[in-house]
């Protein structure tokens, strides 16, 4: 799998961070995602941090969900 993480800035002080596939076409549906942080550092280190903690996962051969598998609502 071919994880990315993606950094958005949405407005003067909203930033928002995504894990989705690289492959995927569509980034609608991530794996995990974080809104409303103060700053592009926070928001990257907040993904990071999980991106982490999902490879741990996968070299343990855990099926990573989607947010719209996990929540019902997309993104």
């Amino acid at each position: 799998m071919n994880l990315r993480v993606r950094v958005m800035n949405c407005g003067s002080r909203h930033w928002y961070a995504d894990i989705d596939d690289a492959d995927d076409p569509q980034p609608d549906d991530p794996f995990w995602y974080v809104d409303n942080c103060r700053t592009q550092a926070q928001a990257l280190e907040s993904a990071c941090t999980e991106l982490r903690l999902m490879a741990g996962r996968l070299v343990r051969g855990d099926h990573l969900d989607r947010v719209l598998e996990v929540t019902g609502v997309p993104v």
